[in-house]
């Protein structure tokens, strides 16, 4: 059982995305390994705070080539397209809570390379936005 004082701590984190933001911050520094991980810090959370103020893109792990290189897992034969299950674990395993269930090609079960692209990078953008 969680104390009145836990469960305002908690709300509190929940409410300023604060595990989400340490967790975003943890991915980068380990995947980009920096000499200096404190700079490295500074520089990502005032990227942030630009993307807020600016409305741009925010700092995030996977670029373009990553997502092609999931979806090319996912297709090894190239045909163009992936199952509505792959598409649903791919943007799971991408760490993706919310996005579209029923994307254009879902009807017939081919999701194409761009709408999986779309959605990948909606979903890990909006995963990224910690603020």
């Amino acid at each position: 059982m969680a104390t009145p004082r836990e469960k305002e701590a908690a709300a509190y984190l929940e409410k300023h995305k604060i595990p989400e933001l340490m967790d975003n911050l943890t991915s980068l520094l380990f995947f980009h390994r920096p000499e200096n991980p404190r700079e490295f810090l500074i520089t990502q959370l005032e990227m942030l705070r630009t993307s807020k103020l600016q409305q741009v893109d925010c700092p995030c792990l996977f670029n373009e080539s990553n997502l092609d290189a999931v979806f090319g897992i996912l297709d090894p034969v190239n045909q163009g397209y992936i199952s509505l299950g792959q598409y649903k674990e791919a943007l799971i395993t991408l760490g993706i809570k919310d996005f579209d269930e029923c994307p254009e090609g879902a009807e017939s079960n081919r999701i194409s390379k761009d709408t999986f692209k779309k959605h990948a990078k909606d979903g890990l953008l909006k995963s990224s936005a910690t603020f």
